[in-house]
């Protein structure tokens, strides 16, 4: 086998493995079986487990990653330079939650290995989500574009909390569709896509957490 079918053998064998049995269950050796390959062939192109792991994930993200940011480019182009929040939170969570969930794709091994990313918290991911970071600044400074007198805190803030809804739904659609006994249609990726944009839209747009009196305050001035 040449060396470049080598690689993307072990990796489509690695990426199937993990997604249905997740990271921690899944040798080198139940990887190199699958791939019909040699120990030495992924230890010559990627060193280790968890170097396959990371570049899986790299490959992955770096797709969802130029989505989001294609979509957020043709948002500011429409706008004369400047999106709305509503655009700038779409293209940040709309490319995550399509890639996820859905009949058409949540089946998909990529699919499904971006889920359990997401699920288990493994070194090598971990460490690739807290470096690369550079395409949520390019969101961070759309927003401040959009919402020009907003506190930059609150804006990370908003940010942070969008893709946690989105993260949080794919991780617990199951437990969702549950405890809705159906009414929450999981499979309307487009409605999940506005529910999210609509919730962390709002609390941008919403008057900030600092200047709001506590209840107890406004209790006690109405006595």
């Amino acid at each position: 086998m040449a060396s470049d079918q080598t690689r993307s053998a072990i990796l489509a064998a690695a990426e199937r493995l993990y997604a249905d049995r997740g990271f921690g269950d899944v040798t080198l050796r139940d990887i190199v079986a699958e791939a019909n390959v040699n120990l030495a062939a992924v230890n010559y192109h990627f060193g280790s487990k968890d170097e396959l792991i990371a570049e899986l994930f790299v490959t992955r993200s770096i797709q969802t990653n130029r989505e989001r940011l294609n979509e957020l480019k043709a948002a500011e182009e429409k706008g004369g330079g400047r999106a709305t929040i509503d655009e700038i939170l779409r293209a940040l969570v709309g490319p995550t939650l399509r890639g996820c969930l859905g009949p058409d794709r949540e089946g998909s091994t990529a699919a499904r290995f971006m889920i359990r990313a997401s699920i288990e918290s493994v070194p090598p991911i971990r460490r690739i989500k807290n470096r690369e970071i550079d395409h949520l600044r390019k969101f961070a400074a759309a927003m401040r574009r959009a919402l020009p007198g907003r506190d930059e805190a609150e804006l990370y803030w908003g940010l942070h909390f969008a893709l946690s809804m989105a993260h949080h739904t794919i991780r617990e659609k199951e437990r969702l569709a549950k405890l809705s006994e159906g009414k929450c249609d999981l499979n309307d990726v487009a409605g999940i896509v506005d529910r999210v944009v609509g919730v962390a839209a709002m609390a941008l747009t919403a008057e900030p957490v600092e200047k709001r009196q506590p209840a107890r305050l406004v209790a006690r001035d109405a006595r």
